[in-house]
């Protein structure tokens, strides 16, 4: 069989940021490895990279299932990459068992493309395939995924602004007045990168009945859009908490310090897709029994690019 043939197969790249991530415009290079373990006569080696999004999810309404799905293609480039150093005819080629090395250099399109991303209904993806034609066959492909980021400036001015929100709440004990809850919150800045700490600056007041907890979540919130935007599904996901000390009735506490850290691994901010989209919030709250709660929710933006200077002072 002609996929018998390869013992391994390989993507080598040149990676000029000293990792293997990639954006629109940058020029990829680099080298196709694999191996034979015997004479294969091909017609050419040929390259292609290609962008898209693919969302899809069913919804159950009135006992009926309705599927939906949409696309987006970003660009589909292919190159030529083989050396036709020995020939055995017209267009064809030898390769001779034993290891095969072939060098690559081609460009990515300029062009405002998301992030890659896989999410629970959809994903973004960018792959490099490779294709071995054969005479008479079908080729044989071999797929690479590209790590490829639409940067994000943390830098930028609004981006850099402080955010805060505030929010009280009026408790009830059996019908009776039990006392007033409230919270403000503080942010040096909207813009963040994974792996980044969030400093969190709070001041609640507890004048109930209740001993209170409060709690501060990153929430990841995917949404699913049809072609035309007129459905959609959203999916969001808690990424991490953090707990503050409990709040006993009738007293007031400050977080001054309070720090939550961005999982490393987190996926960037993506709001220029039309059919996928990727927010980010803290989510800050106190728990209250039976139930009941007070929250405030801060929108944030995960960034590739980190903050180079002091963040604005609040």
């Amino acid at each position: 069989m002609f996929r018998d043939a390869f013992k391994c197969f390989t993507v080598d790249f040149d990676a000029p940021n000293g990792r293997d991530v990639f954006t629109c415009g940058d020029v990829i290079s680099g080298r196709i490895i694999f191996d034979l373990s015997k004479e294969v006569r091909v017609t050419k080696i040929s390259m292609t990279a290609n962008g898209k999004a693919r969302v899809a999810w069913t919804a159950d309404r009135r006992k009926n299932r309705t599927h939906y799905s949409a696309k987006e293609d970003y660009f589909n480039t292919t190159c030529d990459i083989m050396e036709q150093k020995v020939a055995i005819g017209a267009g064809k080629i030898l390769l001779r068992g034993g290891t095969h090395v072939y060098p690559f250099r081609f460009q990515l399109p300029h062009g405002n493309f998301p992030s890659a991303f896989q999410g629970v209904k959809g994903r973004v993806m960018y792959t490099l395939v490779v294709e071995i034609h054969r005479p008479w066959h079908f080729a044989k492909e071999f797929r690479t995924e590209l790590n490829f980021v639409s940067h994000i400036d943390a830098n930028h001015p609004q981006l850099l602004a402080p955010l805060s929100a505030s929010k009280s709440k009026e408790l009830y004990c059996f019908c009776c007045a039990s006392g007033p809850l409230s919270m403000d919150v503080r942010l040096e800045r909207k813009g963040y990168v994974p792996g980044e700490m969030i400093q969190i600056i709070a001041e609640f007041e507890n004048y109930s009945s209740w001993t209170i907890v409060p709690k501060a979540t990153l929430v990841q919130a995917q949404n699913f859009y049809t072609t035309n935007r007129s459905e959609r599904r959203h999916v969001p996901k808690e990424l991490v908490k953090v707990k503050g000390r409990h709040l006993m009735p009738n007293s007031t506490g400050v977080w001054g310090d309070q720090m939550l850290q961005i999982p490393a691994n987190t996926p960037l901010t993506i709001s220029n897709c039309q059919i996928l989209e990727v927010d980010y919030y803290l989510q800050v709250g106190l728990k209250i029994p039976y139930g009941t709660k007070l929250e405030v929710i801060i929108p944030l933006v995960i960034c590739s690019i980190p903050v180079d200077r002091p963040p604005a002072v609040f």
